[in-house]
Parts: C-alpha cells; structure tokens; sequence
C-alpha cells in the first residue's frame, strides 16, 4: 500500500445537473441540459435530469452516507439555473438550498468543495448566445459572487469550471452536449470565454474574500489526457498526437498558467476566429494566480494520423444524433484501440497513465499549483442489488485501487498531489447517456430511490481508513 501524507485530501465527486432533480422547483428554471434533454435523439432513452436521483430532496442522507464512508470532502456544483433562474436575478431559495447542504457538510466533518459551473448554464443566456457571447463570462463573475455572498463564510475551496473541454469543444462542435451544436468558430469562441469568465470569478472571489479578511483556496478542474501516438517512429502519428495534446491540454492549461495561447495551436485552428477573440488584456485576466488544479482522468488517448483499420470496431455513441468530430482543425485524427481493457463507456483502463500525466504537469509548468485528482472512475455494467443487500463491482473496485495506487506512485516521483476524489458518489444522469451508464459507488434504484453502497464504496472507505491509520502511524514513528 502507497503511504500519503496524513493531510491528503479523500473524497467524492457530482454535479447538480446530474443528482438533484428538482428541476423546476424551488424557483429553479430551465439549465441548458433541461431544455437540452426534450431534443429528440438528444439523450439516450429520452432521459432528462427531471428528477436526478432526488439528492434536492434527500440530501441530508446523503450527506450522512457520505460520513459513514469517511470522505474527507465532498466536491459539489452550485446549479446557475437554481441560483440565477432564466439568467435574470438572485433566487434566495435556491442559495438556501446550498446553504443547508453546506451546514449539513460541516456537521458531518465533511469539507465542502464548491464548483461554480459544471455545464448547466441558464437556458435563457444560452438563447442569448451562450457562451458564444463575451457578455456571459461577465455574467458568470455576477453569478460568482452571488454564491460567494451566501456561502463564502463557510466554503474554503472554489472551483471555477469543471472541464471546460466539455461545454465548449464537445458542447458547441461536436454537438453531443448542451446545447449540442456542431460549429468550431462557436466552440473556440465558448472556450476564449470560458476561459475569460474563469479569470474574471478567481478576482472577483479574491476580492471578495480579501474585503472579509478570509483565507480562500480559488483553482479550477481540467479534464486532461496523455495524447500517445500509435507509432512513436510514425511522423504522421507524432504529429496527430501533438494537435490533440494542444486542442485537450494546452488550450486549456497555457492561457491560465502561462497568460498565452499555444503558436502552434492558434495556426491549427487559424480557420476558426479564435485570435479575433482575444482582445487587449483577456490574456492577462485570464491568467490571475490559482491556488490549485484540479485533474480529471478517467483515460489515456491512443492517437493516429491514419485512417481506422476496417476491422476496427464503431466507437460508442449514445445516441444516433448526428455530431462531428469536436476538434476543429484536426478532424482527421483517429483513435485506434490498443487491446486494452475497456469500460462501459468504451474508454481504455490504463492507471499507468494517472501516473504519468501528474508527473508530467510539474515537469512541464514549473509554475504549476498543487494537483488535486478531482475525478477519476469507470461505468461498468451488471450493477445490481443483490437479495442480501450488496452490490458486486469487482471492476470498477480494481478500477478505483489501481488508479490510487498510481496516485501514490506519482507523488512518491515529486507530483505535488493533495487529493483524490472519485467519480462519482451516486450513480445519476450521465448527460447524453441518461440514466444507461453508472459511475457511482453508490447504488440508486431510479424507481424507488433508495442508495446501497456498492462493494467499491466499502473498498474505498477501507481505504481511506488504512491509508490514514498508516499516516498516522508514520508521524508518530516519525
């Protein structure tokens, strides 16, 4: 067993859009998902986060569940649609519901860690553009500081976005998230002000925090991968490999910790207006100071310049709504398999891969933040209750094990990692995927509701628990 640090941070991870449900009550109304799910062949079933898995209604079990599983922290999104409905004014019973959870948080011993924006932007902003309009990153620092005002004296760890990859490049061009468009000059621009609206809400916060004479940690998460070229000696594929590294790292990494866009990924993607959109001082707003990055990693990336063999299995789709591929410029990369065990999701199991993606971060940015794994678990399926009571996940347990292990491994080679949260707490509405594919370790029963802990949560309290009885043990050898 890996020893880390008596202070690393054990948690779990969701969404709003994806558990709470409530959707259009407590003066809640439509997310771009909400109205996103009503689109025929939008999302696989029909499925819509309507009811979620209920946490708006059961959240003080759920927060207890959370205790008896020994989380150290509970990462959570504030829904904008709740807090700021149709985009127009402060909803107080929406910042009500969050305020309790927060009190519940800490009552538990639970350490709240807020993310502003896990894609569910208010369909009304969207009919205004979206993120395509530089207006909306304005709005999101009003947004910021709404939430701030109701929760800042408690909260300690904020979080901007949540993979902003996904609610622009995948959102806007490869038309498989909210709002499902298929256009590159919309995706580049919702990601310049994505970005921009990041930088705008780390000041605001600071600001906010400095004026009450708070400590406050400010990062944002990133959903990031080792592009690994099919055939190292191959041009074509090294070549494949570094579009991919700057469209899913480096786009994302380089404007907030280095104030500049990639060269070479701004003369990939010259077709598609992004260099219009960067106007005098963004890259200098965008680049404010963070205190942390968060890592999401589920898999690595095999890339090749060449076409898919014809034996090669159809990737998975969740539906057969049309999209196109969500990198502009870059279209013809492929993605062969390399026989590696797969998920339910049709992702590569590679834990080796965690390993080598933190440790690369540090070698890479010497300026980079603390690293906290924000993300990190698999679908698999067969998940069922048993009539004793139990659920069996032996995949997605080893799934879990090993990649904590790889955890541990990157930090015993210098990777400044502070936590793991896993992915996720509850299974609950997979986006395009609805309700098909379940990621938590803990059971819902989307009729009746009711949570079991599947082995895996049992796996994972048990070691939580080991890994700080061995800390412990440690400092006092120490």
């Amino acid at each position: 067993m890996n020893t880390f640090p008596k202070d690393f941070i054990w948690g779990s991870a969701t969404a709003a859009a994806q558990i709470e449900g409530a959707a259009h009550e407590g003066g809640k109304e439509d997310s771009i998902w909400d109205a996103y799910a009503r689109l025929p062949q939008a999302v696989a079933g029909g499925d819509t986060p309507e009811r979620g898995v209920d946490h708006y209604h059961r959240m003080p079990d759920d927060v207890a569940l959370m205790q008896r599983l020994g989380l150290d922290s509970y990462r959570f999104s504030t829904s904008w649609a709740r807090v700021v409905p149709g985009g127009r004014s402060v909803n107080q019973e929406g910042l009500d519901f969050y305020s309790r959870l927060v009190d519940e948080l800490l009552g538990a011993g639970v350490l709240p860690w807020l993310t502003l924006y896990h894609w569910d932007l208010p369909q009304a902003l969207q009919e205004q553009g979206g993120w395509t309009n530089r207006d909306t990153a304005f709005r999101f620092a009003d947004y910021a500081e709404a939430v701030y005002g109701a929760l800042g004296d408690r909260v300690s760890h904020w979080t901007t976005f949540n993979e902003p990859l996904c609610s622009s490049l995948i959102a806007y061009v490869g038309g498989e998230h909210a709002p499902g468009l298929t256009d590159p000059d919309a995706g580049l621009a919702a990601v310049h002000h994505q970005h921009l609206a990041h930088g705008l809400a780390v000041q605001r916060l600071r600001g906010l925090a400095d004026a009450a004479g708070r400590e406050i940690e400010v990062g944002i998460t990133l959903n990031l991968t080792n592009a690994v070229p099919n055939d190292p000696t191959d041009p074509v594929d090294l070549e494949a490999a570094r579009r991919i590294d700057a469209l899913w790292n480096r786009m994302y990494l380089e404007p907030m910790l280095l104030g500049a866009y990639p060269t070479d990924l701004l003369e990939d993607v010259r077709d598609y207006g992004l260099e219009a959109r960067i106007l005098d001082g963004d890259l200098e707003q965008i680049a404010q100071p963070i205190d942390f990055l968060g890592v999401n990693h589920y898999h690595d990336d095999n890339v090749s310049g060449h076409s898919l063999p014809a034996d090669e299995p159809a990737g998975l789709r969740p539906t057969q709504k049309p999209g196109r591929s969500p990198f502009p410029g870059s279209e013809y990369v492929t993605m062969p398999s390399r026989g590696l065990p797969r998920t339910a999701m049709d992702w590569e199991v590679h834990p080796e891969g965690l390993h080598t993606l933190l440790v690369r971060l540090g070698a890479e940015y010497p300026n980079l933040p603390p690293l906290y794994v924000t993300e990190n678990g698999a679908a698999y399926d067969g998940d069922v209750v048993t009539p004793e009571g139990a659920v069996h996940d032996p995949e997605r347990t080893r799934y879990i094990l090993a990649h904590v292990d790889a955890v541990g491994r990157a930090i015993e080679d210098g990777a400044d990692v502070r936590g793991y949260f896993v992915w996720s707490l509850l299974d609950n509405f997979e986006w395009a995927w609805g309700y098909e594919k379940r990621f938590g370790i803990v059971h819902v029963d989307y009729d009746t509701m009711v949570r079991t802990p599947k082995d895996s949560a049992l796996a994972f309290a048990k070691l939580i628990a080991d890994t700080k009885a061995a800390a412990s043990a440690a400092a006092i050898v120490g």
